[in-house]
């Protein structure tokens, strides 16, 4: 039997999917020790590795078969757009994508202007834009905090995440609209689906009965 490979987003996302796979019997001990320098886990009694990566990262090691099978947020498979199976929505991590800036700029939106905006989601900002709003911006791609760019006058709003709305708040801004609904997704390559189908339903029907209770 060859080895199910996991590659989990890391942070609270890896922390949450750990939680869930071991209410399905699949434990990861070695995993939870802070200090670890181990880049692979391995359960040699259920035959699954697990290694932690960078969000961004994760679905490109499913889309090339080096994972069998990723956990990470919904946000980063738009982004993306690799090509793998969405098999499952986890239920948790969630939030929503949004538009966000200074309450001024909502008319600036309504009109249909030509603005600046600035994101660490340059893809799903330009998706939005241009065809579901069919307004014509200019999309800055940043790495760190967004915030900063309407307060400094790089942008008139941004397009981010948003948990509890406190960090905007804080800084003068607002939701101004809603793109997506935001979670934890599970991800699965697309010739493993086919060679390991019966492992892998098996471990999609179980999670479900977790989730689903």
């Amino acid at each position: 039997m060859r080895y199910l490979t996991f590659a989990l987003a890391k942070g609270r996302l890896a922390k949450k999917t750990l939680e869930l796979l071991e209410k399905i019997g699949i434990t990861m001990e070695e995993m939870k020790d802070p200090d670890t320098r181990k880049l692979i886990f391995v359960n040699e009694e259920l035959k699954i590795k697990m290694f932690l990566s960078k969000a961004s990262d994760v679905p490109t090691y499913v889309e090339y078969g080096a994972a069998d099978i990723g956990v990470v947020g919904s946000d980063t498979i738009l982004e993306e757009g690799r090509k793998l199976y969405e098999v499952m929505d986890l239920g948790f991590g969630k939030c929503n994508m949004c538009v966000c800036g200074p309450k001024s700029a909502a008319e600036l939106l309504k009109h249909q202007e030509m603005i600046r905006v600035a994101s660490k989601y340059p893809h799903i900002a330009k998706d939005y834009f241009y065809n579901k709003k069919h307004q014509t911006v200019e999309i800055i791609k940043l790495n760190g905090s967004v915030e900063l760019a309407p307060i400094v006058g790089l942008s008139e709003v941004i397009v981010d995440i948003v948990e509890t709305g406190t960090t905007l708040k804080e800084n003068g801004l607002c939701v101004l609209e809603v793109i997506c609904p935001l979670s934890a997704h599970m991800v699965v390559n697309q010739v493993s689906m086919k060679m390991e189908n019966e492992r892998i339903t098996d471990l999609i029907y179980k999670l479900r009965e977790i989730i689903n209770r």
